[in-house]
């Protein structure tokens, strides 16, 4: 199985525009066949909690057809975020395209103490399966909580999935943090994170992938949008990146 991880800057609150941006990487990602793509958390508005509630919106959002479409076509999994609306409160979401199924939801589960004014916290964690590959996908601040690792690895995951939005202390604290998570549990560990200024502080970047032995096999830079591209069958990865303000 071929799984990508990609490293966006987005355009602060201009869903239309970081949906063509998504699109131009999804479109390298199936050129290079794979199974997956997954994108930094709050990808399609920027991680800019102040504007969430304007932002939000619902997994039936029709501008997000055409995620589906490429889908079915090309037998990728997608995952993008972005604040979705619940009956109790705005939720910091993944939305998730599966060929041929429905659009799935995950929401995080556990928010740092800056992001409660604006969100509330899911309790419900979504294990993938793609090609008998279990995979848990995590989103930022709940992938550096032991707890959420070894939850997912009891409901069965194999390999762990964290979109985020991080500055440099942040990455630090993942990459210490990641290594360890893939060793206890001997399995892949890779991070998606977006780069240039989120809400109040600057995303760095460097997004990264680990092997089950918590060995990092190859990180992105902290300035240049990109993608990792893994084999998990041979580790093999490749790189992909452009620095911003490329064609």
């Amino acid at each position: 199985m071929k799984i990508c991880v990609a490293q966006t800057e987005a355009e602060r609150g201009n869903i239309q525009r970081n949906i063509e941006n998504h699109l131009g990487w999804i479109e390298l990602a199936i050129t290079e066949k794979s199974d997956l793509i997954l994108f930094p958390e709050l990808s399609l508005t920027g991680y800019e909690p102040v504007l969430a509630k304007e932002l939000a919106t619902q997994q039936n959002d029709a501008r997000l057809e055409q995620f589906q479409e490429i889908s079915d076509a090309n037998q990728i999994t997608i995952g993008i975020g972005l604040p979705t609306i619940s009956d109790a409160g705005i939720l910091i979401s993944m939305i998730l395209f599966e060929p041929g199924q429905d659009r799935k939801i995950y929401s995080k589960q556990k928010l740092h103490l800056d992001e409660r004014p604006y969100f509330i916290q899911d309790n419900h964690q979504i294990i993938l399966t793609i090609k008998s590959n279990k995979i848990a996908p995590a989103i930022c601040y709940e992938s550096l909580q032991p707890e959420h690792a070894e939850s997912a690895h009891r409901l069965g995951a194999e390999i762990y999935i964290a979109s985020v939005a991080k500055s440099q202390k942040g990455v630090e604290k993942a990459f210490r943090h990641f290594p360890k998570i893939a060793r206890k549990f001997s399995m892949p560990v890779l991070m998606s994170n977006s780069i240039g200024f989120c809400g109040n502080f600057q995303s760095v970047g460097q997004s990264a992938i680990w092997n089950s032995q918590g060995e990092l096999l190859k990180k992105l830079d902290s300035d240049k949008e990109g993608l990792l591209l893994v084999d998990t069958g041979t580790q093999q990865v490749m790189v992909k990146e452009k620095a911003v303000g490329d064609a």
